[in-house]
């Protein structure tokens, strides 16, 4: 049997992670500033982008730049006219098309629902996203002083031998933000070809430094520190320090006798303890903490609804220079900077496009969240309803993973507080009686409101608070209650017993 070569067409279908979808996705899951950082990045690679200049001057601009793609006839006779190209030579370069990537785009107000069509334009209309302002003097100056930098001056001031302030150096390099030092002694020492001792000499230098507690290696050193500075570092004060971990599971009776104290002076060294900081490098660590800015923000409407809108300051507006493109683009010299010219084109249509749809994917589950979570809105965290990816997915006619990637940092300002979009996402606990399911954060809550509601000649155990949320139609196991009042670090009712008795003999 003769070889031959012949040719056979086959059509189909296969699923293409393109880089545009994948950009699309990485869009749906960045919060406000690492999107506004990527935007940035976007703007000084493509010269046919840059951000939307502030209301009142973008009605002179609006003739001149338009932020979505221009009508498709009018761009084909425009391509053709000015730069020799035609819209469909450009678009063979995509490797996709935008309703294949978005599918489930909510598209026409028939599909997105009058509602959410007003509030979408309302929002995208008010002139949002952020302008690139200069610092302030101001602001620079009031900067707040990092642990760094305030560790750095004290070495400058401690220390003149140059190989002493390499090793405090060293050693500042090591703290982490509570203000301990993990560097390992023995590896510094190695790489700087010193002995150990030296280390520990600057170490003990530089555990005099305000606030007091700082290159501590762990908290009974930290706290060690702090009583040695006010005098209070005892042998029984030590013995104490040297067994926290029987204070933390308040086990005063062994500490009685370890410390060879009685209960009224055991008490007083416990006040001590509390009064000290066993953090404290986290003082210097403020300015670097980011306020929460909610993507969403719900409101009571007149007619005892809610108004779902997205926040026009997490809504950044970008624009495409058509009229840049059609002056550059005569003068291309060759095909490379005409391909170059393309990408850039097509690269700033498909951001648009990306955004718009992310702004509206954001508030079309949100939309649906607050639906599902109407109760919780009106009475508070006991009506949080069980809710998972799927329901909300379903309900709005889009992918499990899509929804999870829209709830991810993304926040909601609601009339109870700021809440994360993950937090109306909770397991179910089912009902004693047959009825509807409870929310875990839900139970949670009430377990939480009967230990503090609890006397101390009556602590409740686990099974009794089973019980009692039997009773309230709660069908809920021992192990969960243990599992949730841990999680909200409550200890146990032989250790809360503990602790209250004691606070009892104080108070007599």
């Amino acid at each position: 049997m003769a070889l031959a070569a012949k040719l056979q067409l086959r059509q189909s279908q296969s699923l293409v992670m393109t880089p545009q979808l994948m950009q699309s996705i990485r869009l749906l899951q960045f919060t406000h500033v690492e999107l506004e950082h990527f935007i940035d990045e976007e703007i000084e690679r493509n010269p046919l982008l840059e951000r939307a200049e502030p209301q009142d001057d973008a009605a002179s601009d609006q003739a001149q730049k338009i932020e979505a793609e221009p009508p498709a006839a009018a761009e084909g006779d425009w391509f053709e006219n000015e730069a020799g190209w035609s819209a469909e030579a450009i678009s063979e370069k995509l490797d996709t098309s935008l309703e294949n990537l978005f599918p489930d785009d909510p598209g026409t107000s028939e599909r997105l629902g009058p509602d959410l069509t007003a509030q979408w334009k309302s929002a995208s209309g008010s002139g949002g996203g952020s302008s690139s302002e200069g610092l302030d003097a101001g602001d620079m100056a009031s900067g707040a002083i990092t642990l760094r930098d305030h560790v750095g001056e004290q070495v400058a001031l401690a220390f003149v031998d140059p190989a002493a302030r390499l090793i405090a150096g060293e050693l500042a390099d090591g703290l982490d933000e509570a203000g301990y030092v993990r560097a390992d002694m023995e590896e510094i020492a190695a790489r700087l070809g010193i002995d150990a001792a030296s280390v520990a000499k600057v170490l003990a230098v530089c555990q005099t430094f305000e606030p007091t507690g700082l290159f501590a290696r762990d908290l009974a050193e930290c706290l060690s520190l702090q009583l040695a500075a006010r005098d209070r570092l005892d042998p029984a004060m030590k013995a104490l320090v040297a067994n926290l971990e029987l204070l933390a599971r308040r086990d005063f009776q062994t500490l009685k006798r370890i410390c060879g104290v009685d209960e009224e002076d055991l008490l007083d060294m416990l006040a001590e303890i509390r009064a000290l900081d066993p953090r404290p490098g986290m003082a210097f660590s403020g300015g670097a903490s980011d306020a929460i800015v909610a993507d969403v923000e719900v409101r009571a409407a007149n007619d005892g609804s809610w108004t779902v809108e997205l926040n026009a300051e997490t809504l950044p507006r970008v624009l495409v220079d058509h009229i840049y493109f059609a002056q550059v683009s005569p003068q291309a010299k060759n095909q490379a900077e005409k391909d170059f010219l393309a990408e850039c084109l097509q690269n700033a249509n498909w951001l648009t496009r990306s955004l718009d749809q992310r702004a509206k994917t954001i508030l079309k589950v949100a939309s649906e969240i607050v639906r599902q979570q109407d109760a919780f809105l009106v009475h508070g965290v006991r009506q949080l309803k069980p809710l998972n990816l799927r329901t909300v997915a379903d309900a709005i006619g889009m992918h499990e993973s899509t929804v999870s990637r829209v709830t991810a940092n993304k926040y909601m300002l609601t009339p109870r507080g700021v809440f994360e979009l993950r937090y109306f996402f909770t397991a179910s606990i089912a009902a004693s009686g047959g009825g509807d399911a409870h929310s875990s954060e839900a139970v949670r809550d009430r377990i939480k409101q009967l230990i503090d509601e609890e006397k101390p000649v009556d602590v409740l155990s686990d099974d009794a608070i089973v019980d009692m949320l039997k009773e309230n139609g709660v069908d809920i196991a021992r192990r969960t209650v243990a599992k949730y009042r841990e999680g909200m670090n409550i200890p146990s009712s032989v250790q809360r017993r503990r602790e209250k008795r004691a606070l009892a003999s104080a108070g007599r």
